[in-house]
């Protein structure tokens, strides 16, 4: 029997960064909504070096409490790839994934593991009503919208990373080793048996979100990248519509010059025709060299993290 299969029942994997103040209060609240859950249980703290005292206080709860497991990371590698290192490190049959500021409310847990035992492998926390701040929801709104559109599929933001996945869907998971993370995504690529339910969206317990826009906006560029090449489509597409309006721009003019004898449009429409059409061709080749770019980094094989330390 190999160890992950005698593990215990659930993991919890929580991605910490610059947390110091709340993991008290998630590590109380978790373990209570746990022993309700199953007395079986192991809770992974990833702390993504956010220069704050989180991995002391991950060392101390996971001297009182064996069943506290902790990772540190060797620098800052961003929240998917700390999901990551705790999906390779759990054991557990069930694993939930939440975030540490307590908006994913863990008295949540025992509800998303019943409706697992109704014969789903993937069951996602719907967040019905955001306790965001607007600018932060009209983001994320943007970013997801964005997101399904050139991905070609359609992901909602409604349920962000708290769900509770089987064992089947970690070890496929863990299979998946490119370089550009977003495991939300990652998880509606595999396609086992997924439902979800409705759960209450907590106000963060202290401080503001790190998820900027511009991050939001890298994040969506990345994902997206690594997703679908339907941005090169649709430049492909660009290029033919204005090599067929070009085309019947021109037979316009020569026909009116023939015909009319009407002037042609001089300097200052040629030049902006010229820029124009040069700053489309620079975005396009642009385009093409990101996507270049990120088959090279993937070429490297290199690790996607690097594990500092460990506790437990």
């Amino acid at each position: 029997m190999s160890l992950k299969s005698a593990g215990p029942q659930i993991s919890v994997v929580v991605p910490v960064y610059k947390a110091e103040n709340s993991l008290d209060e998630l590590y109380t609240r978790l373990k209570t909504s746990l022993e309700k859950t199953s007395p079986d249980f192991e809770i992974l703290l990833v702390e993504d070096c956010g220069g704050d005292r989180s991995w002391q206080i991950i060392e101390r709860l996971a001297a009182a409490d064996p069943r506290v497991r902790g990772i540190q990371l060797s620098r800052n590698f961003g929240q998917h790839y700390g999901i990551t290192a705790g999906l390779d490190a759990c054991l557990g049959q069930w694993v939930v994934v939440m975030d540490c500021d307590l908006q994913d409310r863990p008295e949540e847990i025992p509800r998303l593991y019943a409706k697992a035992q109704e014969g789903y492998d993937i069951v996602l926390a719907l967040r019905g009503k955001r306790n965001d701040p607007l600018m932060k929801r009209a983001a994320s709104w943007m970013f997801y919208k964005t997101f399904s559109y050139l991905a070609d599929f359609e992901y909602s933001g409604d349920s962000g990373n708290f769900r509770i996945i089987s064992r089947k869907v970690v070890d496929n998971l863990c299979q998946m080793r490119e370089q550009l993370r977003f495991f939300g995504a990652l998880v509606h690529w595999l396609g086992f048996s997924t439902t979800g339910i409705e759960v209450e969206h907590a106000a963060r317990f202290e401080g503001k979100s790190t998820y900027t826009f511009s991050k939001l906006w890298d994040l969506a560029m990345e994902t997206i990248l690594a997703y679908s090449d339907k941005p090169l489509r649709l430049a492909v597409k660009l290029g033919f519509t204005m090599a067929l309006l070009s085309f019947f721009y021109g037979a316009y003019l020569l026909g009116a010059t023939l015909i009319h004898g009407a002037e042609v449009p001089g300097w200052t429409s040629l030049m902006v025709s010229l820029f124009f059409i040069g700053g489309v061709i620079i975005s396009i080749q642009g385009v093409v060299g990101i996507y270049i770019g990120k088959t090279f980094d993937e070429t490297k094989k290199r690790p996607l993290y690097i594990v500092g330390r460990t506790t437990n």
